[in-house]
């Protein structure tokens, strides 16, 4: 049976962008799976090594997360003890994260994974097309030059 006339599932930015997030996230466990890190709190590490200390609502801003998740993210690294907790002693309401010198260790030893992950999802481009692949993804997530490369 033909396709039908302009609806190709192949052909489908959703479709595609999920194929190459399983693609992407299979690299990932390759990589970084014994550390039984997600690419979410993996994300969250990373952010928290760039800004020293936020609170976790604009850790959750920074990395794209949904409150819920940063929650659970923080709850689970805590629980690993790679990240310190602590009130703001301006807002007792709101938390404030930081990296543990665990955290500040393992981020570190990671950060060339995850430049090796990117390297290798992206490998079946030539350079200039992984140039503007990122490009043009930072554009669809909406974000700046200067945004993407903070």
């Amino acid at each position: 049976m033909a396709a039908k006339e302009g609806y190709i599932l192949e052909r489908q930015a959703g479709h595609l962008l999920r194929r190459a997030h399983q693609r992407h996230s299979a690299i990932f466990q390759e990589k970084i799976g014994d550390v039984q890190l997600t690419p979410l709190q993996f994300a969250a590490l990373v952010k928290l090594r760039d800004v020293t200390e936020v609170s976790q609502n604009h850790l959750g801003r920074l990395t794209a997360m949904d409150a819920a998740t940063m929650q659970g993210v923080i709850k689970r690294l805590a629980s690993r003890n790679l990240i310190k907790r602590r009130p703001d002693p301006d807002d007792r309401r709101r938390l404030i994260v930081s990296l543990s010198s665990e955290g500040y260790e393992l981020v570190n030893t990671l950060v060339s994974s995850g430049n090796d992950i990117t390297a290798q999802t992206l490998e079946p481009l030539c350079p200039a097309e992984r140039k503007q692949f990122l490009d043009l993804l930072a554009k669809l997530a909406q974000l700046s030059s200067n945004d993407a490369s903070e």
